[in-house]
């Protein structure tokens, strides 16, 4: 079993250790619900595919799914782990799961991504719906692609069902939130920790890994309210200046030449030097596991904010807890983008088009409820805001498994 799953066990194990449940009970945290694998063959190549429910007891599956070279079942079962948990954190009806087929699309033309997204539904529409498990984008997917998707579901079921994906372009029912909607989440809950950990009025420095969709817009949002973004980075590089960064002139970089690496006004830094930066909040907004045991003794930021799904190991996060920088994890932090997909899917199955604006209220008012509950459960139980959000999404998982008899 590799380290990424690991991690899933380890943090289980410490919930365990904290809110006293059972073995048997540990034991069924630990296992995915159901798992579904095909090979994909597109343009004469096959590509191994995954599709999995990690629980379903609060309600369908729900986790996007990614297109990458280095998707596997173990980084598949882990991040639909995440979703379980990241769904009952944030108090929403559905489990959690993900999907993922193991390709790098950067060498497929724009036919070759229609089928194979179009393949990836043939191999597994069965097992999707509405009320089965509900994909979403992810890792170089995007809004086009759950098009494509939804029309060869909808080819195959013979029938109208915009509910069974979301992301869509807003045209087949997604909906307007959805595009900045992890960033907008993570930039509630960050101003709601610097009021409570620092003070209403300070502006503390960030520093960004990850310029893609929810770093750039993130950048946008401190930006407009003032804050200082100092470092910035993507898959080609990363910049630092001191003073700040100018973050519409990185937009339009980014947007005309891919990568923000040909920034005249700072200096070119490597992705370890920018997580070593002296700042306030470092926002990992890439990959998993950025910081391990192996670097994370060398990171001096006070706050670190995840955007990305595990972007920290578990032994990095010993380490950090032990340095008292204070991570806001994950399942907190990047649940805007699935609490805007549940909106859509809501709206899906009634019908009921809602106010963008109400909308947009809504989301705050989540996203602050659930920093205010993790950070409540955190200081009473004297734990890291990580291990206070295991024990709420936990305790609410194990409710519903006992009252269906699985536990």
């Amino acid at each position: 079993m590799s380290s990424i799953f690991q991690d899933n066990l380890s943090r289980l194990k410490k919930a365990q250790e904290v809110m006293g449940f059972s073995d048997s009970e540990l034991d069924y945290l630990s296992k995915p619900a159901q798992i579904k694998t095909a090979t994909l063959n597109v343009s004469g190549k096959e590509y191994p595919a995954w599709r999995i429910i990690f629980n379903r007891d609060l309600g369908p599956g729900k986790g996007g799914i990614r297109f990458h070279p280095e998707v596997s079942e173990d980084e598949v079962s882990s991040l639909a782990f995440w979703m379980s948990i990241k769904n009952s954190l944030a108090d929403i009806p559905y489990g959690g799961a993900k999907g993922g087929v193991k390709v790098d699309p950067k060498q497929l033309s724009e036919a070759e991504k229609e089928e194979l997204s179009r393949q990836y539904i043939v191999n597994f529409y069965k097992y999707l719906g509405q009320d089965k498990d509900i994909p979403a984008p992810d890792v170089y997917t995007n809004s086009q692609i759950m098009a494509w998707m939804l029309d060869e579901f909808e080819k195959q079921t013979e029938k109208h069902e915009p509910g069974m994906i979301t992301g869509k372009p807003l045209e087949l029912g997604g909906i307007e939130l959805r595009q900045d909607a992890t960033a907008r989440g993570a930039y509630i809950v960050a101003k709601e920790a610097i009021r409570d950990m620092e003070g209403e009025n300070e502006k503390p420095v960030f520093a960004i890994q990850g310029f893609g969709n929810a770093g750039s817009y993130l950048a946008k949002m401190l930006n407009s309210d003032g804050y200082k973004v100092v470092a910035v980075s993507d898959s080609q590089g990363a910049i630092y200046n001191e003073a700040g960064l100018d973050i519409d002139k990185l937009l339009e970089l980014k947007a005309n030449k891919g990568s923000v690496i040909d920034y005249k006004e700072a200096d070119k830094i490597s992705n370890q030097e920018l997580l070593n930066l002296s700042v306030d909040f470092l926002a990992l907004a890439a990959l998993e596991n950025q910081i391990t045991e192996s670097n994370a003794l060398q990171v001096k930021a006070k706050y670190i904010l995840e955007l990305a799904n595990g972007p920290v190991s578990n032994e990095g996060d010993k380490i950090l807890a032990d340095k008292n920088i204070v991570v806001i994890p994950d399942i907190l932090a990047n649940a805007g983008g699935v609490v805007v997909s549940y909106f859509e899917w809501a709206q899906n199955r009634t019908g009921n088009i809602l106010d963008p604006e109400y909308l947009v209220k809504l989301l705050e008012k989540k996203m602050k409820l659930g920093w205010a509950k993790v950070y409540k459960e955190s200081q009473d139980r004297k734990i890291t805001l990580r291990e206070a959000a295991y024990v709420i999404a936990i305790d609410r998982i194990l409710k519903a498994a006992r009252f269906r008899g699985k536990v």
